[in-house]
C-alpha cells in the first residue's frame, strides 16, 4: 500500500499468532517477533494469539510454557487469546489439540496425498550419507511411496513403526509473495516427500501449523526469517487440504557481532536473564523493535503507543540485524534515569537483597545492613542509589557499585591512595589534614560544608588530586566510585573520619 503500512487487503479482522515451542527460554528473537506481532495487530485494531507449540513431546517442558508466557507480561505485550486468555478458537497448545489433526491426516491418506513410511532410521541414515557424497541435498526418494494401502495397514496391525508422509509433487514451482522478502520461489524437487505425523493424532510442525492457522483464522504469519524454508511445505499442506493461504511475512534474523545466528554461547540471549540482569522491559521493547526496522527519523527512544502509530512495514530490513549490546546498555541507562527516586530504589532493593547486604525487616519500612548491623530508612538507601543513577546501565550493577556502603572493612592495597608520583609520606599528611577538617564539622554535616571544607584544603595543599584521590579510595576502596563528598555526605561524619584514619594507618 502507498503508506507502507501492512493494512489487510480484505474487510476481515486482522488475526496474528505467536506460536513458540516450549523447548527452552524465551528468546530474544521470539520475543522481538512478539513484538512485530503486537504492533502490527493493534495497529489495525486487529487480535493477537499465542498458541503454544509443544509437539516435541520429549522436549517440550511447562516451565519454558511458564517463562515464556511471564516474559510476554512482563514486556508488556498482552495477548487477546492463548493459554490463560481463552477464546473461540482453543485450547492454545497444540498438545491438547490432537484430537483435531485427525480427520485432515486420514483425508491427505484417503486422497493418496499421503502415505504410511515404514524405513528404519539407519535407512534414513545410509540414504543422506550416499546423498552428502554425491552432493545432493538431503531429502527422502520416495522408497514406500507405491506400498499398496492394504499392505500398510496389514503392516501397522502388526506393530511396524511408520510415519506419514506427504507425496510432494515431483515437479512443482512454488511461489509466494512475502511481504519482507518480496517474491520467493521453491523448486518441490528439493523438498522430497517430508515427514507430516508421527500418527493420526500426532502432527508435526508443518501440518499442525497449517491446520491451527486455518482453524484459528490466522491472517497473517508473521515470524522470524529462519522458517522460510518451511512455507513451501504449509503452501503444499494447504493446497492439499484446500485452505485458504495466510499472507506471510518473514523478519530478518537477528545476528551476533560476528554476524552469525544469535546464539547463547556469544550473547544473552534469553529474556529471563535479562530481566535478572537488571535491564528494564522499555529498553528491551525499544531495542528489539529497532532490531530490523527503523522509522527513519533520528531517534530510538519510542513508547508504546508511538510504536504501534508509527510502525511501517516498508521500513523492515531484509538483510540480518546485528545485536548491539552497547546501544542497548544506553537504552537501559537511559530509562533507569527516567525513574524516580523511589520507585529505582525499590527496582535495586532486591539485588542488594541478593548479595546479602540487607534484609528486609518484616512488618516495618526499615532495613537491616547485615554486616554492621544497623538499622538504615528507605531514604537512607535513596540516598545511596541516587549517586549512582546517572552511572547505572543495568540494575544489578548497584551491588557492585556501592558495596563499600554495607561493608566494615575495605579491600584495597596502600598503594592505590597513592596519587600520581607523590610520596606516602605527603599523602599521608593530606589524609591527617582532611580528618582534622572532617571532625571540624562533625555537627554540621552536610553536602554543601563537606565540599566546602575539602575543596578549601585542597586549594592550600595546592594539588587537588593529592587530597581528593586518597580521600576518595579511602572511603570506598575504588579507583572510580562516586564523588568524595557525596559519598562522604552519605556515609556521615563517624564512618568517614573511622575510613579516612584507617587509611592514614595504612601508610
Amino acid at each position: 500500500m502507498s503508506d507502507g503500512k501492512l493494512k489487510l487487503e480484505t474487510p476481515e479482522k486482522v488475526r496474528v499468532r505467536l506460536a513458540p515451542s516450549p523447548t527452552g527460554p524465551f528468546h530474544l528473537g521470539t520475543a522481538r517477533t512478539a513484538l512485530f506481532n503486537y504492533l502490527f495487530a493493534r495497529q489495525n485494531q486487529g487480535e493477537f494469539i499465542v498458541r503454544i507449540e509443544d509437539t516435541d513431546r520429549k522436549r517440550s517442558k511447562k516451565k519454558w510454557e511458564k517463562d515464556i508466557l511471564e516474559g510476554l507480561e512482563w514486556l508488556g505485550i498482552s495477548w487477546d487469546e492463548g493459554p490463560n486468555k481463552e477464546g473461540l478458537f482453543g485450547p492454545y497448545r497444540q498438545r491438547e489439540r490432537s484430537e483435531i489433526y485427525a480427520p485432515y491426516i486420514q483425508k491427505l491418506l484417503d486422497e493418496d496425498k499421503a502415505y504410511y513410511c515404514f524405513c528404519t532410521k539407519e535407512e534414513l541414515i545410509a540414504q543422506r550419507e550416499y546423498q552428502a557424497s554425491i552432493g545432493e541435498p538431503p531429502r527422502y526418494l520416495g522408497r514406500c511411496r507405491q506400498i499398496d494401502k492394504k499392505e500398510a495397514q496389514k503392516r501397522l496391525k502388526m506393530g511396524e513403526e511408520a510415519v506419514i508422509r506427504l507425496k510432494t509433487p515431483p515437479e512443482k514451482i512454488i511461489s509466494f509473495e512475502d511481504k519482507i522478502c518480496g517474491e520467493t520461489d521453491f523448486k518441490s524437487s528439493e523438498l522430497g516427500d517430508f515427514v507430516i505425523a508421527k500418527s493420526l493424532t500426532e502432527p508435526l510442525y508443518n501440518l499442525a501449523v497449517v491446520i491451527d492457522d486455518y482453524l484459528m483464522q490466522i491472517t497473517h504469519v508473521i515470524r522470524g526469517a529462519d522458517h522460510i524454508s518451511n512455507t513451501p511445505k504449509q503452501i503444499i499442506l494447504a493446497e492439499f487440504l484446500d485452505l485458504p493461504l495466510p499472507i506471510f511475512a518473514h523478519l530478518p534474523l537477528v545476528l551476533s557481532p560476528s554476524r552469525r545466528k544469535l546464539s547463547k554461547r556469544e550473547e544473552v540471549v534469553a529474556i529471563s536473564e535479562y530481566r535478572k540482569i537488571g535491564y528494564l522491559p522499555q529498553a528491551l521493547i525499544n531495542f528489539i523493535i529497532l532490531l530490523g526496522w527503523n522509522e527513519g527519523a533520528d531517534r530510538e527512544i519510542y513508547s508504546f503507543d508511538e510504536l504501534i502509530e508509527k510502525f511501517d512495514w516498508n521500513r523492515i530490513q531484509k538483510s540480518g540485524a546485528i545485536f548491539d549490546i552497547t546501544r542497548l546498555n544506553w537504552m537501559n541507562g537511559h530509562y533507569i534515569r527516567q525513574e524516580s527516586l523511589p520507585v529505582l530504589t525499590r527496582m535495586c532493593l532486591p539485588y542488594l537483597e541478593q548479595a546479602g547486604y540487607i534484609n528486609i525487616i518484616e512488618g516495618s519500612a526499615k532495613y537491616e545492613i547485615k554486616e554492621l548491623n544497623e538499622t538504615v530508612s528507605l531514604g537512607y538507601l535513596e540516598k545511596i542509589v541516587n549517586l549512582y543513577q546517572e552511572r547505572l546501565k543495568t540494575l544489578s550493577e548497584i551491588v557492585d557499585l556501592t558495596e563499600f556502603f554495607f561493608k566494615k572493612e575495605l579491600d584495597y592495597q596502600p598503594e592505590l591512595l597513592i596519587w600520581k608520583n607523590k610520596e606516602s609520606k605527603e599523602i599521608k599528611d593530606n589524609l591527617e589534614k582532611a580528618i582534622k577538617a572532617m571532625l571540624g564539622i562533625k555537627k554540621e554535616w552536610t553536602l554543601d560544608r563537606i565540599t566546602e571544607e575539602l575543596l578549601s584544603l585542597a586549594n592550600k595543599i595546592g594539588d587537588r588530586g593529592a587530597l581528593l584521590w586518597p580521600v576518595r579510595v579511602a572511603l570506598t576502596g575504588k579507583e572510580n566510585s562516586a564523588g568524595p563528598f557525596e559519598v562522604a555526605s552519605v556515609l556521615g561524619p563517624e564512618k568517614t573520619i573511622g575510613r579516612l584514619r584507617k587509611a592514614s594507618k595504612l601508610l
